[in-house]
């Protein structure tokens, strides 16, 4: 088995035209076990709704003195976001799994180089956060939320969500790969509940006090919530949505290289 481990230590997505049958298996298996384990999605479909209809009473008010009418208008971009990260946790509890039943050994002897158990997860991940984020949007329309941006504001809250999820897991998975225990889930969630709510979140940038203010300037996912948000607030622009891409083209590029490195140090 360890020779067959060695044959084949590549690492790029491209090395061999066989990864992406082995990425879109991983894919499926992943939607798999949505329907298999249903109770380790579920969260990721309830605590943003929970949180929509909860932010969406509580802060409607302060939200108003920020001249936002509609306080959903906020909050569902945010909502669609927090569903789209929480697959991250879902993600590396099936690594963990698969590490700890010795299923990821037979993944890495895979045609198509290591590759395929890195960005088959990711790209699972970017295909679950599709399913939250429906559900989500669905509900903040039928409670009123507006989508002036029309049709652009939809791909850029689906750009966001989607990227939103790759960055997540791609973090999930280089934890859970060093850890290989349930503890890499658990950080990946204060990971993500820090990366949100240390930014624009809850309120708009100018009416943010205190110590949480600098931060949320410098907080990369200010720009990717002002991605995902420009269609319900207004029409797009090229001006809100240049941030938020270069934003999640970063931490997608660190992220993935996190991953990766995950990987070599597993192997050796």
């Amino acid at each position: 088995m360890t020779a067959a481990l060695g044959e084949d230590r590549t690492y790029g997505v491209a090395s061999d035209p066989r990864t992406a049958t082995v990425i879109a298996f991983m894919v499926k298996r992943s939607l798999i076990r949505i329907r298999r384990i249903p109770a380790a999605f579920l969260p990721s479909l309830a605590m943003p709704v929970f949180q929509l209809i909860a932010f969406g009473g509580a802060f409607a008010g302060a939200l108003a003195y920020a001249k936002i009418n509609q306080a959903l208008d906020w909050y569902v971009p945010l909502s669609c976001l927090q569903g789209a990260a929480f697959g991250a946790m879902g993600l590396a509890f099936a690594t963990v799994n698969d590490l700890r039943t010795g299923f990821f050994d037979r993944l890495r002897m895979a045609p198509g180089g290591r590759a395929a158990t890195v960005y088959g997860p990711l790209a699972a991940s970017m295909v679950r956060a599709i399913i939250p984020l429906v559900i989500v949007s669905a509900v903040g329309f039928i409670g009123g939320a507006a989508l002036p941006g029309g049709v652009l504001g939809l791909l850029t809250l689906t750009a966001a969500a989607l990227g939103v999820a790759f960055c997540a897991s791609g973090f999930g998975l280089g934890l859970a790969l060093r850890m290989r225990t349930l503890a890499a889930a658990t950080l990946t969630q204060f990971a993500i509940f820090f990366a949100l709510f240390l930014s624009t979140a809850q309120m708009p940038l100018d009416f943010i006090q205190g110590w949480v203010k600098p931060i949320a300037r410098l907080n990369p996912m200010t720009n990717v919530l002002r991605l995902a948000r420009e269609g319900f607030l207004g029409e797009v622009t090229w001006q809100d949505t240049w941030g938020g891409l270069l934003a999640i083209a970063i931490l997608g590029t660190l992220t993935t290289v996190y991953a990766v490195r995950g990987l070599r140090s597993f192997d050796k």
